[in-house]
């Protein structure tokens, strides 16, 4: 009879620790801020208005007209990522692939109309980036089982969606 009685105080314990544990994780001031956390959207610092990257792109595809399908390091200065992507190819990377998929404009890796100078950080974290996903697709995703693609591919949309930041934020549960 005393063990039994035994089992069930040590059960008993056991229980009301476990509420205890869970009544403060629930109500710890740390875990509220870490759901808050993940479900406010990251702040997007807005493209700088005074650049006009829209004009920008244009006067650039006017100043390599005729040397569109050369390669990007002989039309332009300083390529070191992208050497063999032709030049107007390398625009509309750089417009769509890049500033889009951040929510950005131009400005935010490069100076304007310096767009060889390595002033920002910005701009080599983009080309390390640009490895990451060149690894990922290359070696990564080919060695994981049942993806319904025979190619699957990511790129920069596939984690930014339009954010500085990759989006970490789950939506809200329904």
């Amino acid at each position: 009879m005393k063990t039994e009685w035994q089992r069930i105080s040590a059960l008993l314990v056991i229980f009301a620790f476990g509420v205890f544990a869970l009544v403060m994780l629930v109500f710890s001031p740390r875990f509220e801020n870490s759901v808050i956390a993940q479900t406010v959207a990251s702040p997007t610092p807005s493209p700088s208005p005074e650049f006009d990257q829209a004009a920008t792109i244009a006067k650039l595809k006017e100043q390599i007209k005729g040397r569109e399908n050369e390669p990007a390091e002989k039309v332009f200065k300083n390529i070191q990522s992208m050497k063999g992507t032709p030049a107007g190819r390398l625009l509309a990377i750089m417009e769509f692939g890049y500033a889009r998929s951040l929510g950005v404009n131009c400005t935010h890796c490069h100076v304007a109309e310096k767009f060889e100078s390595e002033d920002k950080p910005t701009k080599q974290i983009a080309r390390e980036m640009a490895v990451m996903v060149k690894t990922i697709n290359g070696e990564l995703l080919k060695n994981i089982n049942g993806l319904k693609s025979e190619s699957p591919t990511i790129n920069c949309t596939t984690c930014h969606r339009g954010q500085v930041k990759p989006a970490l934020n789950l939506p809200p549960a329904k």
